[in-house]
C-alpha cells in the first residue's frame, strides 16, 4: 500500500497535539516496574514501542515478542536479566539482524546469564533471570546509548551497584543524561565524572509521573514550516526546558528560517528569513534528527556536511543508505564517508518520473520525507506509510487536518 501526498491548495493552518515522547515513555514504564509503583504513568505514548513494552511489562508470559522495537528489545533483555525466572525475547527479521552482543556481553560480565538461540550475538535471546552481582565493567560510548541506558536502569538494584567506564567517543550523551535525570525522579542518584558514571545500590521510589510531547516529532512539523511560505504551526506539549535530547532542533531550525516562540501550550513557529547558505554539524547528540534535516537541506537547496551519524548504520535500517538511495529518485547525489559522515554538495542527477520512497521498516523515513510533498509538483509518493505507527500513529491524520491532500493508491 502507498499513499500519495500532496501539497495544500491554500495557506497552512495547524494546532497540533504532539504524541508523548517515546524515549521517556519507555524510560518511565521501566523505573515504574523497578519501583514497584501503584500509580500508572499519565500520558504514555501510543506508539507501537510503548505499546510492546506496556503489553511484555503487564504479561504473564514468560515468552516476549517485541517486533521492531529497538528500543523495547535493549530495555526489557537488561531489565528481565534481574527477574528471577526464564525468559525468552525476539523480534522481526530486522531485529534479528541488528546487534546486541556488547549488551549481552555486559550483563553476562555482571553476573547475568544470557544465550543466543540463534545466531551469535543477535536476537532472539534467552534469559535467565536473578539477582545481579555488578561491579565495575567497560564499555564502548561509541555504539548505542541504548545500551548504556539499560545497564544504568538497573544498576542501583545491583548487589555492588555499577561502575561504568565509557570507552572512546560517546555518542548521544542528552539519550544518558535523559536515563540519568528521570533515574534521580524515581530517587536514584548517580555520578558522572569524565568516561565514568557510578551509581550505589539503592532502591527507587515510586512517583506519579506525566510524560511531555516529543521533540523529536516536532521536526517534521519545523521541516513543513521551512519548506512553506503562507504557514502557521503551532505544536503543543513542548517545553523550553525540556529533559529531551532533541529539543536542541529548535535551535537547529534557526539556520534553516524558522523561529521558535514558546507558549503557554507549547511553541509557535515563524519564518525569520536568516537561511543558512551551507549547514555543517554534528549529529552525535541528536541521530534521530538527522533524516528530516538531510531531506530538508536538499529540498531547501542548501549544501550541508553532517557528521556523528554512526548509530543511523543499526537503526530500524541503515539510514545513511536509504537516505542516499531515496534522495537519488528525487535527483539528488549524497556521499558518505567513515560509516558516519553523509554530505551533499550541491551535485545532482535526473530525477524518477514517479518516485516512490520506500520506507524500509522505519518510521522516520516515511516523517521526514513526507513534507517533500510541498515542493514536488506531482506530489510523492510513500511506500508502506503504516510505518509512522511506531513512534507518531496520528501523523497521515495531522497531516491532513493541516491541509495536505493524502490518498490511499494500491
Amino acid at each position: 500500500m502507498k499513499y500519495l501526498i500532496k501539497s495544500p491548495e491554500g495557506a497552512i493552518r495547524a494546532s497540533v497535539q504532539l504524541p508523548a515522547s517515546k524515549s521517556i515513555s519507555n524510560r518511565a514504564l521501566i523505573l515504574n516496574a523497578l519501583s514497584y509503583s501503584p500509580y500508572d504513568i499519565q500520558n504514555l505514548s501510543d506508539c507501537d514501542d510503548t505499546e510492546v513494552m506496556v503489553r511484555a511489562l503487564n504479561s504473564d508470559s514468560r515468552d516476549f515478542d517485541i517486533k521492531a522495537a529497538g528500543t523495547a528489545m535493549r530495555f526489557l533483555t537488561a531489565f528481565l536479566s534481574k527477574i528471577v525466572g526464564e525468559w525468552t525475547i525476539t523480534g522481526t527479521e530486522r531485529m534479528k539482524n541488528r546487534p546486541i552482543k556488547l549488551l549481552v556481553d555486559a550483563l553476562n560480565s555482571l553476573g547475568a546469564r544470557i544465550e543466543y538461540i540463534e545466531k551469535e550475538g543477535y536476537p532472539p535471546l534467552r534469559i535467565f533471570g536473578s539477582a545481579l552481582q555488578g561491579g565495575e565493567i567497560s564499555l564502548a560510548g561509541g555504539i548505542s546509548s541504548q545500551y548504556i541506558s539499560a545497564l544504568l536502569m538497573i544498576a542501583p538494584l545491583m548487589e555492588n551497584g555499577l561502575t561504568l567506564n565509557l570507552e572512546g567517543n560517546i555518542i548521544s550523551r542528552p539519550y544518558i543524561n535523559l536515563t540519568l535525570q528521570l533515574m534521580e525522579q524515581f530517587g536514584v542518584k548517580a555520578t558522572w565524572n569524565g568516561q565514568t558514571i557510578k551509581i550505589l545500590p539503592q532502591e527507587y521510589k515510586p512517583i506519579r509521573f506525566t510524560v511531555e510531547s516529543d521533540w523529536s516529532a516536532a521536526s517534521y512539523w519545523y521541516s513543513i514550516m521551512a519548506l512553506s511560505k503562507n504557514v502557521e504551526i503551532e505544536l503543543l506539549g513542548l517545553f523550553k526546558n525540556s529533559l529531551q535530547g532533541d529539543a536542541a532542533g529548535a535551535k537547529l531550525f534557526a539556520q534553516l528560517g524558522v523561529g521558535t516562540i514558546f507558549t503557554d501550550q507549547g511553541v509557535r513557529l515563524k519564518h525569520t528569513g536568516n537561511v543558512a547558505k551551507k549547514l555543517l554539524y554534528n549529529f552525535v547528540n541528536e541521530p534521530d534528527l538527522a533524516q528530516t534535516f538531510v531531506v530538508c537541506c536538499v529540498l531547501l537547496n542548501i549544501p550541508f556536511r553532517f557528521t556523528g551519524l554512526q548509530s543511523l548504520k543499526i537503526k530500524e535500517t541503515d539510514r545513511i543508505e536509504a537516505l542516499k538511495t531515496e534522495l537519488r529518485k528525487l535527483g539528488y547525489l549524497l556521499i558518505d564517508s567513515n560509516d558516519s559522515i553523509l554530505e551533499w554538495n550541491g551535485e545532482r542527477c535526473e530525477p524518477e518520473a514517479d518516485p516512490v520512497i520506500a520506507t524500509y521498516e522505519d518510521h522516520r523515513m516515511a516523517m521526514a520525507f513526507a513534507p517533500a510533498a510541498l515542493v514536488l509538483p506531482l506530489g510523492l509518493q510513500v511506500a508502506e506509510p503504516g510505518v509512522v505507527t511506531k513512534s507518531y500513529p496520528a501523523y497521515w491524520e495531522d497531516l491532513k487536518q493541516a491541509g495536505f491532500n493524502i490518498m490511499e493508491i494500491q
